[in-house]
């Protein structure tokens, strides 16, 4: 029996990873799903968290994986990310900047709901680049 399967990522900026994989695990709108091998066919919207790529060598990937629907159809799992970026190409200086400049935002106690929820948006994506980086803050 095959331990892995073949995955598509493809975000809005192009195809991201194809190939053969062991599992992947992210977040979706409901919580945390890890596809196996031969998992049953399922459809649902992403969330936003880091996703974890285990490929068939046995290597680790991660990647922040930010809103998009996840496709598992008859073996095929698909992938298609609002965004998906690899952890050695996240800009950790650039997602600390966007941190603080959400931060700074939210201080402001004028703030209306919608911008409130604009920063708030901002904070946890750059957070999510910063975690799936592997770097410290």
């Amino acid at each position: 029996m095959s331990t892995s399967y073949h995955l598509q990522v493809v975000s809005l900026d192009g195809l991201d990873f194809e190939g053969e994989v062991q599992k992947i695990m992210l977040r979706t709108i409901d919580g945390d799903v890890e596809i196996l091998a031969r998992h049953t066919n399922y459809c649902t919207a992403i969330g936003m968290g880091t996703a974890k790529v285990t490929m068939a060598d046995g290597q680790e990937r991660k990647a922040a994986c930010i809103g998009g629907m996840i496709s598992v159809m008859n073996g095929e799992v698909r992938v298609l990310p609002t965004t998906w970026e690899w952890s050695e190409d996240i800009d950790v200086e650039r997602a600390k900047a966007a941190k603080e400049k959400a931060e700074e935002l939210l201080k402001n106690q004028h703030l209306d709901k919608e911008a409130k929820v604009r920063a708030e948006a901002k904070l946890y994506r750059a957070l999510v680049r910063i975690g799936s980086s592997g770097k410290e803050l």
